[in-house]
């Protein structure tokens, strides 16, 4: 039996920006020039491919192994089309070309120097389904092994922006802007020089029988998708073309970053855990906090001391925590922190909070962690299996948390739009909101833990 993922990421939480996230595919070098072989391939259905990889790649970083060979991703049919810019009305011809994608074969060409066809006559994909659930049409697909293993730890890769694709009006602005955004970071500002022949194949949306002669599918389709990627992108091209007595032989693109206002807030180090900023928020600690922490002390670091936090709040025999930054921070700065010290997350706090006397708190220990990591897993799966309606109530109710928080942004409410609600941030807050409501605030704690010391 096939495996499948749903919304939920799968067994690791999606690292994330809460204010910078973006729809970004790393689209493996091996896979920046697809040449069609066997069929016309629509700019709508280049659109949806691409969205089909981002949502797999991401899957497949949260996962803690390539998983098996038959193993299915899914998604909701609308919330990749409208990932794609394309509307409801393209739901039909969306469905056609999906199931058409099984026979498609292409040819994955690198665009580096020399290299020549990476992957000859592969289909697209290994296997499509298209079923409704609940009134609402999703898909379920594969990829051949090659291709999940490049898509999940790709060596080389061109970063993608799918909502920059989703403004690009044809085809060939689309595959010309994925080759050029390869070179993006390239000192030398150019593409790699190649035959026009290979322009017009990588250009082109049908098989190479269909080929046009290099002057007429320049004037045809070339200087308009130019024009296109200047005004819609973050890089400015040009053509450069190189000649051999009076005949156009070889043909290159400049290709340049256009200058950009500086971000509100400047990303530094690795994406926050939007699972670890939600259980921060939770015990009232700012975003913005929690991420100078992380900076300081580190990611694991801070997760094991949150995790002591997390217990300590829970206590009830115990005073209330009045300021629970300082009190992390505090936690921090008096753990051991070198090699072959003591376990951090028994770290005893530098100010003891009116203890019951011989009542102590219990150390969290390693135990600990995996069971409130099995609880958050059991919930998710709680969420998944709910009805349309139900789980609707409980999206709005993290809406509501996350915007009291100051967390909710323009990608999240979007994303809830589209019934994208299961993962990232917006997932996080959906899976804390339904357990909080249904169990009581400590689903969270291992009350065994509790009885065992006491």
């Amino acid at each position: 039996m096939s495996q499948q993922i749903a919304g939920n990421p799968g067994d690791k939480p999606v690292m994330s920006h809460a204010v910078d996230d973006v729809l970004e595919l790393r689209k493996p070098h091996e896979m920046i020039v697809m040449m069609p072989r066997s069929a016309r391939v629509t700019l709508t259905g280049r659109r949806i491919y691409s969205a089909l990889l981002q949502v797999a790649q991401t899957r497949l970083v949260a996962l803690p192994g390539m998983p098996a060979a038959d193993f299915m991703f899914e998604a909701p049919l609308a919330a990749i089309l409208r990932t794609t810019g394309s509307s409801g009305s393209e739901r039909t011809a969306a469905k056609k070309y999906l199931i058409e994608m099984r026979s498609l074969e292409v040819d994955w060409e690198s665009t580096a120097p020399g290299d020549g066809v990476k992957w000859r006559g592969f289909s697209m994909l290994s296997e499509v389904a298209l079923e409704l659930r609940r009134g609402e049409n999703w898909v379920s697909w594969s990829y051949p092994p090659t291709i999940m293993a490049a898509l999940r730890d790709p060596q080389r890769w061109a970063r993608i922006d799918l909502d920059v694709l989703a403004k690009l009006g044809s085809y060939t602005a689309v595959a010309l802007y994925e080759i050029c955004a390869r070179y993006r970071e390239n000192p030398s500002g150019v593409t790699s020089r190649k035959p026009v022949t290979w322009w017009v194949d990588a250009l082109s949306n049908g098989p190479g029988p269909e080929r046009r002669e290099w002057r007429k599918f320049k004037n045809e389709r070339v200087k308009d998708a130019v024009v296109e990627i200047n005004a819609e992108t973050d890089l400015e091209i040009d053509l450069i073309e190189h000649k051999q007595g009076r005949v156009i032989t070889e043909v290159q693109f400049a290709v340049r970053k256009k200058r950009q206002a500086p971000l509100q807030r400047p990303l530094t180090g690795e994406p926050v855990d939007a699972t670890l900023v939600l259980r921060a928020e939770t015990l009232g600690i700012r975003e913005i906090k929690l991420e100078g922490l992380l900076k300081e002390f580190g990611d694991e670091r801070v997760r094991a001391q949150i995790e002591v936090l997390e217990r300590r709040a829970a206590n009830k025999s115990l005073r209330t925590i009045e300021n629970a930054f300082s009190y992390l921070r505090s936690l921090l700065r008096n753990e051991p922190a070198t090699e072959g010290a003591a376990d951090p997350r028994a770290a005893v706090p530098p100010v003891v909070l009116q203890p019951v006397p011989e009542t102590p708190a219990p150390a969290p220990s390693l135990e600990g962690a995996n069971w409130l990591r099995e609880q958050i897993e059991a919930m998710k799966k709680e969420v998944a299996a709910l009805e349309p309606a139900q789980l609707k109530r409980w999206v709005d109710q993290a809406l509501q948390d996350l915007a009291r928080k100051g967390a909710l942004n323009a990608v999240i409410s979007r994303r809830a739009a589209q019934g994208d609600v299961l993962h990232g941030l917006l997932g996080s807050a959906v899976v804390y909101a339904y357990a909080d409501a249904t169990y009581g605030p400590d689903w969270k704690v291992d009350r065994q833990l509790f009885d065992a010391v006491q």
